[in-house]
């Protein structure tokens, strides 16, 4: 419950009472590094908190090739349900980095707290605005930075994850190619 009330603050400050409502709806599961746990085209009908461990969303581009979407690190919500889902089928991929830590919870039931509960629907409505923010921040940075100037903001948002996560990974979500990144590791950037 420590780490649940972490990420909820982390959002919003709620109080006990509301917690306590989320805490009930929420299972906890493991994933081992490398596995799929959302898969596209796949049923899917729930909201997670990442626990432990870094996890990215990523689509397969008509060329075969993984383009990453978003990195998610410990402590944090992933995309809320109604962005990555159409009609409960997921429309992206979310693949565990490293050994990861999920709770998740039924997102229809924790629908019906955000109808009951005030504090949990503006929790829910700050995650959703959040990651509205973020996906607009990064088509910004894609459209109007260097690719050394996002490399630079992706340091600072994701400190250590040069040394965790692949960099054909972190390329992708740059907008860049791996030998790209490699000259820009290598140029210091």
């Amino acid at each position: 419950m420590k780490e649940l009330k972490e990420i909820v603050d982390s959002i919003i400050k709620i109080s006990a009472h509301s917690l306590a409502a989320i805490a009930e709806l929420v299972v906890y599961r493991n994933e081992k590094k490398g596995a799929l746990f959302l898969v596209k085209g796949k049923p899917d009908h729930c909201e997670y908190f990442l626990i432990k461990g870094i996890c990215r969303s990523f689509l397969v581009n008509p060329e075969g090739e993984e383009i990453t979407i978003s990195f998610f690190r410990e402590g944090s919500v992933l995309s809320p349900y109604v962005t990555r889902n159409n009609k409960g089928i997921t429309n992206i991929n979310f693949q565990a980095l490293t050994d990861i830590t999920l709770g998740e919870m039924d997102a229809g039931m924790f629908e019906e707290l955000m109808i009951s509960n005030m504090e949990v629907r503006i929790f829910g409505n700050r995650v959703l605005l959040k990651e509205l923010q973020q996906k607009v921040e990064k088509e910004i940075n894609l459209a109007s930075l260097s690719a050394k100037e996002r490399l630079h903001i992706f340091r600072k948002e994701y400190p250590g994850f040069e040394n965790l996560v692949p960099h054909p990974a972190i390329a992708t979500f740059l907008g860049i190619t791996n030998v790209s990144l490699s000259r820009l590791r290598a140029a210091k950037a």
